[in-house]
């Protein structure tokens, strides 16, 4: 039963990065801790593509009076970005920042809340060394309305993970065997 309303948005396969998952996190000063995880969407899963840009029109009408003072931006932002085009706060574009994301649209979410984390058989995940950085997988966020300190768009905050399959560790992380082989 899908609701055409609705703002949560379960993702197709998609490959993780920046995992912090396990523990929350402050990113800067006075920050809250936050557990947050970066999406990596193939540019090719059009379906998952498409139920996030009709998330992210139905969160913008949904925060027309209460987040936006009844008037939306001239234009909106959000935190759904081509790597092959956009860029970060120095203007660097993705794809070329982190060469695995060429072909992927990014997204960065967060809650405070921590995420559960299952298998493909929705067994629990409580190891960051079987869920992590490279690893693929699906998504399950929920897109919402922000005006903080002048900034106004949309962004998504993290339900849930599921980890599907594994892939290359796109972290610096090493098994025992790795380093003691010799």
């Amino acid at each position: 039963m899908s609701n055409e309303l609705s703002t949560k948005v379960v993702t197709g396969k998609v490959r993780f990065s920046f995992v912090n998952v396990f523990e929350a996190r402050a990113f800067g000063e006075n920050k809250d801790a936050k557990y947050s995880v970066m999406l990596l969407i193939p540019k090719t899963d059009i379906g998952t593509i498409s139920r996030m840009k009709k998330a992210i029109e139905i969160a913008a009408q949904k925060g027309l009076s209460k987040v936006f003072g009844g008037k939306l931006p001239p234009i909106v932002k959000t935190s759904l970005k081509d790597a092959d085009v956009d860029t970060d706060n120095d203007g660097n574009v993705f794809a070329e920042k982190w060469p695995y994301a060429k072909g992927h649209y990014i997204i960065n979410v967060s809650t405070k809340h921590k995420p559960q984390i299952v298998d493909a058989q929705l067994n629990p995940i409580t190891s960051p060394t079987e869920f992590y950085s490279g690893c693929y997988g699906r998504a399950s966020i929920n897109f919402y309305a922000y005006n903080s300190n002048g900034n106004k768009g949309i962004t998504a905050g993290l339900n849930n993970l599921q980890k599907l399959e594994d892939g290359e560790s796109l972290g610096s992380i090493t098994t025992p065997e790795e380093d003691f082989k010799d």
